[in-house]
């Protein structure tokens, strides 16, 4: 069901206050304004939305903190899950009511329960990380199934090269994401972690094939010329793929001015296959504990999240659909990738905490720049400045 508010005006009367993290006329605030609307229509609720833009994690602690009359906010999940957990409504019964995990995502849920010991957030925009490539320059190129394996991503980049596109495009920014990823496949976040703590880089057969393998990636052409500053290119039509979160299409979209016809799919899993998990995050709705309409609240989220409204947020914000039932407009495989991830993987994990993660990530940019001639060198670099 896409609301359990279906039978009259049962709510006439109720006012309901929402801080929200979008600023007023954004196309995310446009849709969920739309989807108040139409909830009060129907039920006769009332939902003041407060736009405070992305600042409002700023404020929510204070707020919560200080019991301020507030029934719904939004933020990241993460945040949602540690820092206001002990300010949530448990949505676990009104969840169950509407069958929520069937049309939700297990990794988000299943974070959500780990961290504050129960259902605390519903997903409104999910995020995921991987592979975004032109489906334009693959069509061009006579590829029809996007690669599974790291020998059948070097195929595709060697098929892509062939018709005279560069494979990869690379930013700055992003690089520390891109070869984290490759790094996970070979050794896992948990491995990851205690080399990053301890050290013994230079000691670890997979952390060496993970960077010879990018090195080789490099020394093969396959990476678009310009790199690390080159990720507009898959937008102008030369460069074909580029790994990041899904925030990187809106980016391009808007440098070159119109949307590319994008794809998507997990990062491809190396032999031995540790760990294949993808990259997932979320801006979720919360509902706070001091609520005298939770049901109501609950009821409102449903509107915004799944249905016409659910919708109008994923076409109209570009965005993966937060009810599974709902037509990907983009991002094909976005949503099977996602359904597929029961314990999402971290934005590089413990070595983003450790206080030589900014050398570390500028390392990053360098192993795809060619400073290092082979994994062997990069990873006894790592080791000066880890443990």
């Amino acid at each position: 069901a896409e609301s359990t508010a279906t039978d009259g005006k049962k709510y006439e009367g109720v006012e309901l206050t929402m801080w929200s993290m979008w600023s007023a006329g954004e196309v995310q605030a446009n849709a969920i304004q739309a989807a108040a609307d139409a909830f009060e229509a129907e039920t006769g609720a009332h939902v003041n939305i407060e736009w405070k833009g992305r600042d409002v994690n700023t404020l929510l602690s204070a707020a919560l903190e200080s019991g301020e009359k507030l029934d719904i906010f939004e933020d990241d999940y993460n945040r949602i899950g540690h820092a206001y957990a002990p300010y949530t409504y448990d949505l676990t019964e009104m969840a169950d009511a509407v069958g929520y995990d069937d049309f939700s995502y297990a990794c988000f849920n299943n974070q959500s329960k780990e961290w504050a010991g129960y259902l605390n957030s519903i997903v409104e925009q999910p995020q995921i990380g991987g592979v975004f490539y032109n489906k334009d320059a693959f069509e061009a190129s006579g590829i029809t199934e996007t690669p599974k394996t790291w020998d059948e991503f070097l195929d595709v980049c060697q098929t892509l090269k062939d018709n005279g596109y560069e494979p990869l495009a690379l930013d700055g920014a992003y690089a520390n994401f891109n070869f984290y990823n490759h790094l996970v496949r070979h050794l896992g976040e948990d491995a990851i972690k205690e080399l990053g703590e301890k050290g013994g880089w230079a000691d670890n057969e997979a952390a060496v094939a993970a960077a010879q393998e990018t090195i080789d990636l490099v020394n093969a052409g396959y990476l678009a010329e310009g790199a690390p500053e080159s990720q507009t290119k898959v937008g102008l039509g030369t460069a074909a793929m580029i790994v990041c979160a899904n925030y990187v299409t809106s980016e391009v979209d808007a440098a070159v001015g119109e949307p590319v016809n994008w794809g998507f799919f997990n990062y491809p899993e190396v032999e031995g296959n540790v760990d294949a998990s993808a990259y997932a995050g979320a801006n979720s709705l919360a509902i706070s504990s001091y609520t005298e309409n939770a049901q109501a609240a609950f009821d409102f989220i449903m509107t915004v999240v799944t249905g016409t409204y659910g919708q109008q947020l994923a076409d109209d914000c570009a965005q993966i659909p937060a009810d599974t039932r709902l037509k990907e407009s983009v991002l094909e495989g976005s949503v099977e990738a996602l359904k597929n991830t029961t314990t999402p993987m971290s934005w590089c994990g413990a070595l983003n905490t450790l206080d030589s993660w900014s050398t570390i990530k500028s390392s990053m940019v360098e192993l795809f720049e060619g400073k290092y001639a082979t994994g062997a060198d990069y990873c006894a670099y790592l080791d000066t400045l880890c443990g």
